[in-house]
């Protein structure tokens, strides 16, 4: 039991420090040995959106298509808003075809985190 508690310590600490390195600008991918529990085609989506690099965004029909199923675009949808790991799974990278499209955790925060990454991106090309 030890064992389980000191592993959860350290996957913690790793994540408190790769959160904060976000924030600050200094990390644009998480290294964490990451198992969210959801169904395959949540697990599907979740992997696709994982891929989306840092400061960019895909709207859910890209998706939708790079997962080889163009009419999901509503089950994307769904199964993005059941991530259950803000940030480390980037869904704040998904936006709709016109306009930001819906965030979990509220609008303003989807927003905030988008013009942090475009900051930070455009920062490191100085």
């Amino acid at each position: 039991m030890q064992y389980i508690q000191d592993s959860l310590e350290k996957i913690n600490k790793l994540a408190n420090n790769q959160l904060r390195d976000y924030f600050l600008g200094n990390r644009k991918q998480f290294d964490l040995p990451l198992a969210p529990k959801g169904t395959d085609f949540q697990k599907l989506v979740w992997n696709e959106v994982a891929k989306i690099p840092y400061g960019e965004t895909a709207t859910y029909s890209d998706i939708a298509q790079r997962i080889h199923k163009p009419k999901a675009v509503r089950a994307v949808a769904s199964a993005i808003a059941r991530n259950p790991l803000h940030i480390f799974i980037p869904c704040h990278r998904v936006v709709a075809k016109n306009g930001i499209g819906g965030y979990a955790a509220g609008i303003e925060i989807k927003k905030f985190l988008l013009n942090l990454e475009k900051y930070n991106s455009i920062e490191q090309t100085k």
